[in-house]
């Protein structure tokens, strides 16, 4: 006997919304019209719905392990998709499977953001592209103008499709609706539902003369320059997203523009968090009694007092010359010490050496 728990992933008492995401989620994975979908996990997840979000199916399945109207283990819908394609759910009817069980569940609502529901057409697609940067632009930001080839909207007729000076006229194929409803068997019966008009894309309008750039349908392939802005402080493998800057569709929205950041290694500086950490190499002697040193920061040098004593690794701080973060806040440039040991002493210097190891220094 099938366990819907189990199906969908969630416990008894589970909340209605908590079946809810469950199943859109295995719906959106196991969907036959997607790519690696699979049409028997979705109708078993869809059953296991079906059951599940209904008070009453659900109380009798609690209860007996059935639902006395055909939707429980011994029973459910047989039937089988026929090429159905849920991207179009709007107004939507309600519907019966084969043994005249209802189910009332709202496809719509369940697959729209995915598939595009809503009697709408599906939003452009997105697109991505790489960037590199210098380390010192990640840490103050920039703009960057980049070249990309996508489809957009068509510069000729600016989206409408029509020629210049030519008018648009009511769409033949809805009558001016954008919609056309049509029925069609699926698993669960006959559906009745509204798909966006493949001649106008759900404008109601169609060209009297067709643009000859993009032939009617307001967007063609061509090169856009996009703007990047850059924030300060991003870091290496951080993605900005653009949207409206991806791909454009008949119709409806474009999609979005995602744009990657590869961040180049710096020769004197390394990030943690919100400050920068560079090395400096400082003497022996300098360690013992303390010195001055001028530091490379990304604002400029700065002058370090190395205080008297400093140990090997010791990190010293200048502060608000690290990563710009919040309101005009920055965090530090920490200062690692690395004393460089002579390989070779003098005999005046191993001398003094061997003195002040005698005093037991």
């Amino acid at each position: 006997m099938k366990n819907y728990y189990d199906i969908l992933g969630v416990q008894k008492g589970a909340t209605e919304e908590d079946i809810k995401v469950a199943f859109r989620k295995l719906a959106h994975k196991y969907h036959p019209d997607k790519k690696g979908g699979d049409e028997a996990k979705f109708k078993e997840v869809s059953e296991a719905y079906a059951v599940l979000s209904d008070k009453r199916k659900r109380a009798e399945y609690d209860t007996y392990g059935k639902t006395f109207a055909g939707g429980g283990p011994q029973g459910g819908p047989q039937g089988g998709f026929g090429g159905f394609d849920f991207s179009n759910f709007q107004g939507f009817q309600g519907f019966q499977g084969q043994n005249g069980q209802a189910f009332e569940f709202d496809l719509g609502d369940i697959f729209g953001d995915f598939f595009g529901g809503g009697g709408r057409a599906r939003r452009g697609r997105d697109i991505s592209i790489d960037i590199e940067l210098p380390f010192r632009d990640s840490i103050f930001g920039t703009e960057r103008r980049v070249l990309i080839s996508k489809v957009g909207t068509c510069d000729v007729c600016e989206g409408t499709g029509a020629k210049k000076g030519s008018k648009t006229i009511t769409c033949p194929t809805c009558n001016g609706k954008g919609e056309v409803r049509e029925s069609r068997n699926s698993f669960f019966g006959n559906v009745s539902t509204s798909r966006t008009c493949s001649r106008c894309h759900g404008r109601g309008t169609v060209p009297e003369q067709p643009c000859e750039v993009c032939r009617g349908e307001g967007v063609a392939k061509r090169e856009e320059e996009i703007r990047v802005s850059v924030p300060a402080g991003v870091e290496d493998g951080e993605m900005i997203r653009m949207p409206g800057r991806g791909e454009a569709v008949p119709g409806s929205k474009a999609g979005d523009l995602y744009v990657k950041l590869h961040v180049r290694a710096d020769k004197l500086f390394t990030r943690e968090q919100n400050n920068l950490i560079t090395v400096l190499p400082i003497r022996l002697t300098d360690a013992l009694l303390g010195g001055e040193y001028k530091v490379h920061t990304l604002d400029g040098d700065e002058m370090l007092t190395v205080p008297a004593g400093v140990v090997h690794g010791e990190m010293l701080r200048i502060r608000g010359k690290g990563v710009p973060h919040g309101r005009g806040a920055r965090g530090d440039l920490l200062v690692r010490v690395d004393i460089e040991f002579p390989k070779k002493l003098s005999k005046e210097a191993r001398a003094i050496v061997e003195k002040l190891r005698a005093e037991g220094l």
